[in-house]
């Protein structure tokens, strides 16, 4: 049977509270499985401003309406507003979704910090901003996390190599086609990547003509044929489970009558023989319609 997986990134205080129970309820009564992948630590959305000046950034805002998306008190953490602690004071809402049998997972501890440095970081900040993750996911769950979904598909070849040593069994850290085994610094790694396939939504608003009213039927024709392996998506609580949750519902519905069935990351690993995926290194570059560069899935390793 073809297979979406659902990747949900979790990026603000505000999406958590608001966004995350509205995904879980129209999920719910689509029968639909995803992955949560939340943000644990400090809600420093405010700090974004400082990408003002990287190409596409300011056009991105425009287009997708970046206000109305987040609030004015969610733009102001980290600046004006200390921000708050997420995975402290919306932990009620991550152990419900896991409780209702949603996949959980690590996103990120402080999502603006690791989207705007971790290309750049060293290894111990790495490190200790993954372990950060880590500890509080274990606090609020009782459990170590399988899953890791990195903030803004920012990663470096630490991150990539700490996944393993965490115990992570299967992740979705970047832009890609299919599941593939990475290769960083010319070493195998043991946990496979399960890129986003299909572009978001506020990638695809804004340009070529496309909003809210259309870019689900433009969603739907790239997903009418399917790949051996699937697609995964990727979407955020601060859209899809809030003002763009009637343009989910669209796909959602599509998705189904397409004839996939609709799982987590963790359900789309488990099909998967790891024996035989491709090996891959990853490289850096772009995306259209979002700005900087991005981890990539880059072409196969011949053994």
């Amino acid at each position: 049977m073809k297979q979406l997986a659902l990747k949900i990134d979790v990026d603000t205080l505000r999406g958590t509270r608001e966004g995350v129970p509205r995904l879980q309820s129209l999920l719910q009564a689509h029968a639909a499985h995803a992955t949560f992948l939340f943000s644990l630590g400090p809600d420093h959305t405010g700090r974004a401003i400082k990408r003002v000046f990287r190409k596409g950034f300011l056009g991105k805002v425009q287009r997708t309406s970046v206000l109305e998306h987040y609030g004015l008190k969610t733009l102001l953490y980290g600046t004006l507003l200390p921000g708050p602690d997420i995975g402290l004071r919306a932990a009620p809402v991550m152990r419900a979704v896991s409780q209702a049998g949603f996949e959980v997972g690590i996103h990120t501890w402080d999502h603006v910090a690791w989207q705007d440095h971790v290309a750049q970081a060293t290894p111990r900040w790495t490190e200790s901003q993954m372990a950060r993750a880590e500890e509080r996911f274990r606090e609020i769950f009782g459990c170590p996390p399988l899953v890791h979904g990195a903030a803004g598909w920012q990663m470096n070849d630490q991150a990539f190599m700490h996944l393993d040593a965490a115990g992570i069994q299967w992740a979705s850290d970047c832009r890609g086609t299919s599941p593939f085994i990475p290769v960083i610094a010319g070493q195998t790694l043991k946990c496979p990547q399960l890129p986003t396939t299909l572009p978001t939504l506020d990638e695809l608003i804004g340009l070529d003509g496309l909003d809210a009213a259309t870019v689900a039927d433009h969603l739907l024709g790239l997903t009418a044929e399917a790949p051996p392996t699937g697609h995964v998506f990727t979407l955020h609580a601060e859209l899809e489970g809030m003002r763009l949750a009637p343009v989910l519902d669209q796909l959602l519905r599509g998705w189904l009558q397409q004839g996939y069935r609709l799982v987590s990351l963790g359900e789309m690993a488990s099909t998967l023989d790891r024996s035989t995926l491709p090996r891959c290194r990853i490289i850096q570059g772009t995306i259209p319609g979002r700005s900087g560069t991005l981890s990539l899935q880059g072409a196969p390793v011949s053994s």
